[in-house]
């Protein structure tokens, strides 16, 4: 999850960046939002979060695959996190007033609303499966942040096609030695969803140790792989999972891999930076992530097998998509 540390200032929620990027001035760059441009979900545009000073910071944003850093559509829609698969559409959003309130906002692929949900928390983590039937989010439900030792998160799904809202994922079994751990500080984030709307992998942290679990809606099970796999992504292919490892380093704490699903062998990327981000794919062969750049957050990319150099994607931007 990211490092996002709260503060409240008399109505307003206050985000200062932590490892991922947040709200307040930025840096100039980029370019400007085409006039009149509306947001949509399709197909050869990429998504993602405006990072740029001006009215239209913190707005969901698209541009084109072909010119990701060119002229962008800016929306109306604030939100701290936004993906997009299948034609959904997700919005963690913070609605300020004298108690601020976290929202989930559910959207159609003319990004018209097609449900809202109050949320206890504060926002970390969106995601959509990639039929758009599944919607998964995390929140911080105490503490400032998940470094801290009040940390603690709740993540849930919703089922788009039934309606059926999951609250939290500590509702299912875990399995994990072959027996069922009953741990009572279990937390889990970072959702990825597979292709059949039923598979998903996800983080869980007991006792100090972040584990790689697999689940499945259908049973309400989760099953332990391996442990030190956090936000995990999975590859259009379904073969892979980019992730990040803490490294034990306090200078750089994470490190971009890949997973081989078969293998379960780990590729380390190529990015040098300490990446707190739950990457996202922008094909089968590239992991792209937020980058923290000064007062700014840009969205970078980098080869899923380990060879190259990361480039910039997109000035001023953060949590990335393509539809």
């Amino acid at each position: 999850m990211s490092t996002w540390r709260w503060a409240l200032v008399g109505a307003a929620v206050v985000l200062v960046a932590g490892g991922c990027g947040g709200d307040g001035d930025r840096k100039g760059g980029g370019a400007r939002p085409a006039a009149g441009g509306a947001v949509t979900i399709k197909p050869g545009e990429l998504l993602f979060r405006d990072a740029r000073p001006g009215p239209g910071n913190g707005m969901v944003a698209s541009s084109s695959r072909d010119a990701p850093d060119g002229a962008r559509q800016v929306g109306r829609l604030d939100c701290v996190r936004v993906y997009a698969a299948g034609g959904t559409g997700v919005c963690l959003t913070v609605k300020r007033g004298a108690t601020s309130v976290t929202e989930l906002v559910v959207l159609d692929r003319g990004f018209r609303e097609t449900r809202r949900i109050p949320l206890s928390g504060l926002p970390s983590r969106a995601r959509v499966s990639p039929s758009g039937r599944m919607v998964s989010w995390t929140i911080f439900i105490s503490g400032e942040s998940y470094t801290g030792q009040g940390m603690s998160t709740r993540t849930g799904i919703l089922d788009t096609r039934t309606g059926a809202e999951l609250s939290s994922l500590e509702s299912f079994t875990l399995i994990r030695d072959g027996a069922r751990d009953r741990s009572t500080d279990l937390n889990y984030w970072g959702v990825t969803f597979a292709r059949d709307d039923d598979r998903f992998y996800a983080t869980a942290k007991s006792r100090g140790t972040t584990y790689l679990v697999e689940g499945r809606m259908s049973t309400r099970t989760l099953k332990e792989l391996r442990t030190n796999v956090e936000c995990p992504s999975l590859s259009p292919d379904g073969t892979r999972l980019a992730f990040k490892k803490a490294t034990g380093d306090k200078q750089r704490p994470w490190r971009l891999h890949v997973l081989d699903l078969k293998s379960m062998r780990e590729t380390p990327l190529a990015e040098p930076q300490s990446i707190d981000d739950q990457a996202a794919w922008l094909d089968d062969g590239t992991v792209m992530y937020g980058r923290v750049d000064g007062v700014t957050t840009d969205v970078w990319a980098v080869p899923a097998d380990g060879t190259g150099r990361p480039r910039k994607l997109i000035s001023d931007a953060f949590s990335p998509a393509a539809p």
